[in-house]
């Protein structure tokens, strides 16, 4: 399975959902389980950003969904991006020179 780094911001209605509701957290991450992904790692961030969730799922095309789902709802903006974790990018790089 792919992993994927997802950073994401609030907007005012979900930092009025999250005020009054703040297990909706975990709802959402059953939402994105729900969807074919899994949050490894959740984290809330001070700063541009407001939560940095590690999400695994099959492949990049199940990752766009569930980023769109996510974003169609108006509750907060996201940015995705791939991860590789180091040992299998040092493999690659391997690979690639050894061809």
């Amino acid at each position: 399975m792919a992993k994927f780094v997802m950073l994401s911001t609030l907007g005012p209605d979900g930092a009025a959902t999250l005020r009054e509701h703040p297990a909706r957290i975990l709802e959402v991450n059953a939402e994105v389980e729900a969807m074919g992904g899994k949050v490894l790692q959740q984290y809330a961030l001070l700063g541009q950003w407001d939560f940095l969730n590690i999400i695994e799922a099959p492949d990049e095309k199940t990752m766009a969904r569930i980023a769109t789902e996510l974003s169609a709802r108006g509750t907060l903006k996201t940015r995705t991006m791939v991860a590789v974790e180091v040992h299998e990018f040092i493999e690659a790089i391997e690979q690639g020179r050894r061809s």
